[in-house]
């Protein structure tokens, strides 16, 4: 039994050392792609009437894959398990306003960004949690929360009580449980619409998320919500949004830099961003 064991653990030595000489593992020559894209958060991305999908992040990919020549299929993935059904295999890129953190780094890789957001509260005017401290401002935040306490406990004094409804999954999600879980209810949502609706109807108090794609929920609830406190900007929520890869697809990942990189050089992300966010997210 020793002997058998001592013979395998040789094998499986020289099998890695094969696969591991220079030039045997040979690179994926990419062509074809296919890019998962929730579809229902818009301007980021959407679902038009004919079923066709839409807004700033479909426009990019278009350029993007044009740039990398490749052929791109774009298909609607829900947001819930999108970056486990990358790892399955189940498509190729996650292009859906997805930040890149340290956290989902150690599952997946990502591009280099392709856009800066900020996030941020939003309430109907009419509301007790409307207009609160800070409003029409933009705060900047590590991850550490380095010198954000007075801003926090501002706002924890303002929203005490208060049910607060972020989309599941998402890096607004820990945010709000780590530093408003212990004084409001907290309610997830498998999709920002179905949380929005609830804003809007008074079915919930506030809602924390991207700050454009809050914009154009403001739009759909014909002027209702309005934000309250300020923007939260910085490095709490990571570097920016970029493509989500397989960590075994470096080849891709090149393509896709080197497409963004020529998306910032040329201004194509700044046009595209002042057309469907009506501000420059240039990262």
């Amino acid at each position: 039994m020793t002997n058998r064991r001592h013979f395998l653990n040789a094998i499986a030595a020289i099998g890695f050392g094969v696969l591991a000489l220079p030039g045997i593992a040979a690179a994926k020559e990419w062509k074809t792609v296919t890019i998962a894209l929730e579809g229902a958060y818009a301007p980021w991305n959407l679902t038009n009437p004919d079923g066709s999908l839409d807004g700033f992040e479909p426009e990019l990919a278009k350029y993007l894959c044009a740039q990398a020549k490749l052929d791109c299929k774009l298909i609607p993935q829900d947001w819930d398990g999108m970056i486990a059904a990358l790892n399955a295999g189940k498509f190729d890129v996650i292009m859906d306003a997805l930040s890149i953190t340290d956290e989902r780094k150690q599952v997946i890789d990502f591009s280099i960004p392709y856009a800066a957001t900020h996030a941020a509260f939003a309430a109907t005017k009419d509301s007790a949690f409307a207009n609160a401290a800070g409003t029409g401002t933009v705060v900047k935040f590590t991850p550490e929360l380095t010198d954000a306490k007075p801003t926090i406990e501002a706002l924890r004094q303002k929203f005490k009580g208060a049910t607060i409804g972020i989309q599941a999954a998402t890096v607004y999600a820990k945010f709000i449980y780590d530093n408003f879980g212990d004084i409001a209810t907290v309610r997830e949502y498998k999709t920002g619409g179905e949380r929005d609706l609830d804003l809007e109807t008074g079915r919930l108090d506030l809602a924390f998320d991207d700050a454009v794609y809050l914009l154009s929920a403001f739009e759909k609830a014909n002027g209702s919500l309005a934000f309250t406190g300020p923007e939260v900007g910085g490095t709490i929520f990571g570097v920016g949004e970029g493509l989500g890869l397989r960590k075994s697809d470096p080849e891709l990942k090149a393509k896709f830099d080197e497409a963004i990189k020529a998306a910032l050089a040329d201004g194509t992300i700044k046009t595209l961003s002042m057309k469907w966010f009506k501000t420059d997210v240039t990262p």
